[in-house]
């Protein structure tokens, strides 16, 4: 019997298994999967929960539920020792074991990718996963609340200062939904504060979201300003400082907020283990996905550096929609090979890209068609609605757009269950 060690619970974990449980036979080969969670991030939603649009359970699809026949290990590989075929894992609970197999998969993502600017880890957050969503949604309430609560004009300027650094997909998305969502929950204060909230985008280049052309992308920063949010191109984050945000442009913004979005890093798992990388630590694959010169190990998505003749880069871009169909040929060329069968490459034309603006705006390019506005809007949701696994989390998240559409947005701050055991603690010391 075949072990199958699959490293990672994302697009790639989750989708690869799916499509070994379907071609292969369960007597003959066993699955494993070994992710740090129990569940998988549909990650485009993640802005419509940081905006209450969506409860945060909707998006988390449960693993063991979409996966009959694959067996889940909580915890993270932390090295592959390719030629011993044993990965070193480190269980939830900080155990280490070692973990054989005959066939390894990688596919582990990417983390945010920090600079290294004076009080940013100390005072900046990612916008990457679950947690960091639900984050963002409390410190907004959070910080209307502290606003609303002093009369201090220092310190309401700042509590209501909110920079995202970074204007590719997930900045501008983030930053358009929590915008429309602060915007919303200002109606419920007794001080009037929307000219005094502020919201800015800074972006190293010259323009917000270079992925697409230069006409949609000048439009949504048009309809970003229209809602007087600051856009500011060619502007560098140089510092962070309590209640203070410094850029290279010499101003100065006072905020207690900065959201990290500038750009990604593939995880560190293949560079610790000795693998074939790329210079941004991207583990080499040939266009059939396979690890360059190792038999038995595989990887795709963010981790891996993968061909692809179709792209101005030669290889594939890190997007929801390569991982979905990378995984699917690299769990088509695995089964293959197990039977016998010749792998082949990795081939996929870009469909396009959606970008939501929050506020029923968008922009979209698909199959190269230019659309702007509301049906961009509606085209980028009906489309992820799509792709979302599992029919109860497509219906429990059409439910949450229909009740966000009959009735005002949740405006519960629930910010305590950061620190669960705080009030215990407190009772215990009394």
């Amino acid at each position: 019997m075949s072990r199958i060690l699959i490293a990672g619970g994302g697009y790639i974990g989750m989708y690869a298994a799916r499509h070994l449980e379907r071609r292969l036979s369960g007597r003959d080969h066993e699955l494993l999967l070994v992710s740090p969670e129990n569940h998988m991030t549909y990650q485009p939603f993640l802005p419509e929960v940081a905006s209450g649009l969506i409860d945060a359970r909707a998006v988390a699809v449960p693993l063991r539920r979409v996966l009959k026949r694959t067996g889940l290990l909580l915890g993270e590989v932390e090295r592959i020792d390719a030629a011993g075929r044993i990965a070193h894992v480190r269980r939830v609970d900080g155990h280490e074991v070692e973990e054989p197999f005959d066939i390894a998969v990688i596919g582990t993502g990417s983390w945010s990718r920090t600079l290294p600017v004076p009080g940013l880890a100390e005072h900046a957050v990612g916008f990457k996963t679950l947690p960091e969503a639900i984050w963002l949604r409390n410190r907004v309430i959070e910080q209307l609340d502290l606003a609303d609560a002093t009369d201090d004009e220092a310190e309401r300027r700042a509590a209501l200062g909110f920079v995202f650094v970074g204007a590719g997909f997930a900045g501008v998305e983030a930053l358009g939904e929590l915008e429309d969502f602060g915007r919303a929950a200002m109606k419920t204060y007794r001080r009037p504060m929307r000219r005094e909230m502020r919201w800015v985008m800074v972006e190293a280049t010259d323009r917000i979201l270079p992925e697409l052309d230069a006409g949609l992308a000048g439009y949504a920063a048009e309809r970003l300003r229209d809602r007087g949010i600051e856009v500011r191109t060619g502007t560098r984050l140089d510092a962070i400082e309590d209640s203070l945000v410094r850029l290279s442009d010499g101003s100065s913004i006072a905020a207690e907020t900065v959201v990290w979005t500038a750009g990604v890093r593939p995880s560190p798992l293949p560079s610790e283990s000795g693998l074939p990388v790329d210079e941004r630590g991207r583990v080499r694959v040939d266009r059939a996905l396979r690890v360059e010169g190792l038999e038995g190990i595989w990887a795709a998505g963010d981790v891996a550096a993968v061909p692809d003749a179709d792209e101005p880069i030669g290889l594939s871009p890190p997007t929801a929609q390569h991982a979905l169909r990378q995984a699917k040929r690299l769990a088509a060329n695995i089964a293959a090979e197990l039977e016998g069968r010749p792998a082949e490459p990795f081939r996929y034309r870009n469909k396009g890209m959606l970008c939501s603006l929050g506020h029923f705006q968008g922009v979209a390019n698909p199959l190269g068609i230019k659309i702007r506005g509301f049906p961009a809007w509606f085209l980028h949701r009906s489309y992820h609605l799509l792709y979302m696994p599992t029919l109860a989390r497509k219906v429990r998240i059409a439910l949450d757009w229909t009740v966000a559409l009959l009735f005002p947005r949740d405006l519960t701050q629930l910010g305590s269950i950061e620190h669960p055991r705080d009030a215990f603690r407190r009772s215990a010391t009394e």
